[in-house]
Formats: C-alpha cells, sequence, structure tokens
C-alpha cells in the first residue's frame, strides 16, 4: 500500500503542516510507505482549465494521487471552508482522486467550522467515489505553540485517525 498525505496550506508557519507531519511520523511507526506532498514546497498553478495541466508541478501532484492508494488532506480552514489550495489541488489533479480512501487534518482559528471539509468530501464521494474516513481531526490554535502540536489529545487523535485511514485503505484494496 501506498501513502499520501498533502499539505495544502501555503503558510510557512502552518499548523496543518505540524499536524500533516505528525501524521507522518505516525504512519511511518507502523511501517506504512507514506509520502507528504507539501504544497508550500511544490507550488501549483491556479486551475485555469487550460494550460494549467501542463504545468510539471501539476504532472507530478497527479502521479503522487494517483499512485496512492490513501490519501490525508491536511488544510487550513479559512471563512468557514477549506483552504483554496486544497480545492485547487483537486481541480488540478481530477480523476487521480478516483476509488481512494481519504481522510481530513483540519487547522482552524476557532470551534465552530468543524463541519467545514463536509462539501469537498460530499464533492470527492460523487465524482470520484472516494471513501472517506469517518474520523477526522479538527485543531484550533491552542494545540499549537512555538510552532509545534502541543495538544497530547489532538496528537492522540491523529495518531488514531492513521491507524482507521491504514486499516480502512488495506481492508477496502484487499477486498478488490
Amino acid at each position: 500500500m501506498k501513502y499520501l498525505v498533502v499539505s495544502s496550506s501555503l503558510s510557512p508557519t502552518s499548523k496543518s503542516r505540524v499536524m500533516a507531519r505528525s501524521l507522518v511520523e505516525s504512519v511511518q511507526g507502523r511501517g506504512a510507505n507514506v509520502e507528504l506532498l507539501d504544497l508550500c514546497e511544490s507550488p501549483l498553478p491556479f486551475c485555469d482549465a487550460a494550460s494549467c495541466y501542463g504545468d510539471p508541478g501539476v504532472a507530478r501532484a497527479r502521479a503522487a494521487v494517483e499512485a496512492a492508494d490513501g490519501i490525508v488532506l491536511a488544510t487550513p480552514i479559512y471563512n468557514y471552508t477549506i483552504g483554496a489550495a486544497a480545492k485547487n489541488l483537486v481541480e488540478l489533479t481530477g480523476k487521480a482522486w478516483s476509488e481512494k480512501v481519504v481522510a481530513f487534518l483540519c487547522a482552524a482559528g476557532g470551534p465552530h467550522s468543524y463541519m467545514s471539509v463536509m462539501g469537498l468530501a460530499s464533492s470527492l464521494m460523487l465524482d470520484f467515489r472516494v471513501v472517506v474516513v469517518p474520523r477526522f481531526v479538527y485543531a484550533t490554535g491552542k494545540a499549537f505553540a512555538g510552532g509545534e502540536l502541543v495538544d497530547a489529545e489532538v496528537a492522540d487523535r491523529i495518531a488514531a485517525l492513521g491507524a482507521d485511514w491504514i486499516r480502512m485503505t488495506e481492508a477496502i484494496r484487499s477486498a478488490g
């Protein structure tokens, strides 16, 4: 099995990136073959439904998504929804998401946007037949200090998400 964690924040001080790295460490500790795609380090053009698809960064992102059996999207929450870079990634890579097992990590400024991934989750389920892990991690700024995750409960929830994500991906892939 091959797993992909996408850090979709473009901020150099991203809290969702901290969560993504925590998840990568957790699943690597379980022996999983996991890759981190960090959009801050691998910038993508805006989807223009034309020339953007020829961009080498888009080709690399599409290949990473296509090769993965399971994907976790780590995203900041802005204005009660996922960050635009996350949606842009889906628009640029489209059908490469087909039939994947997908989970979410979210970092937000406050506690009131915890349902914010549902629009994208629904779209991925309906458009690409993904299976969405029915557990996601939503953390506010209180879980972080000095660029680190300091909330043990959030760290435990990230590890539990990783375990569920791997278990579900393996079960679905083995069922064929």
